[in-house]
């Protein structure tokens, strides 16, 4: 066993005040910043739009914006409005919520590819209005919005999307 120089202390030393100890409390606080393109995205919800970004290298709109492409890296500063439509490239139906509470009535969520955007680029959400057993991929739908004065610059500025009656 190594021998160390100095004096031991033991933990009756320590908790007895018998030697001065100094104790940290970390204080660590935390805020989000969603960045230039994601806030911009959630501004525009507030607003009723949903905000995409073009890459002038790939041609391709992607949304939710992002300042770079992750296909290509160029920058990606090119902000378009998108409309509030799409179809559904896949869902699940969900018998279990976020916070593990069985239900009866499945939630649906789904990936949906705005239209104006490129392929395979869709936001998850929601679905609503709809029987379980009527949902299918290539499915047309349109979103439902938040009353103007309810909308706070967040996705679930969208409560959810319905079946396109357009179809």
């Amino acid at each position: 066993m190594a021998t160390f120089p100095g004096t031991p202390l033991t933990e009756l030393d320590l908790t007895s005040g018998r030697f001065l100890t100094t104790h940290w409390t970390l204080r660590a606080e935390y805020a989000w910043d969603e960045g230039v393109a994601v806030g911009r995205y959630l501004a525009a919800l507030k607003e009723g739009v949903i905000l995409g970004v073009r890459c002038r290298r790939c041609e391709r709109t992607v949304v939710p914006p992002r300042v770079f492409c992750e296909r290509c890296f160029h920058p990606m500063s090119e902000f378009v409005p998108l409309a509030d439509t799409g179809t559904v490239n896949t869902f699940s139906l969900c018998y279990v919520t976020w916070d593990v509470k069985r239900i009866a009535e499945p939630q649906i969520p789904a990936v949906i590819d705005l239209d104006g955007t490129s392929p395979r680029v869709g936001i998850l959400h929601l679905l609503g209005e709809v029987e379980p057993d009527a949902v299918h991929i290539g499915m047309k739908v349109k979103a439902v919005w938040q009353p103007a004065e309810k909308r706070t610059g967040a996705i679930t500025d969208i409560r959810y999307f319905k079946p396109d009656s357009q179809e």
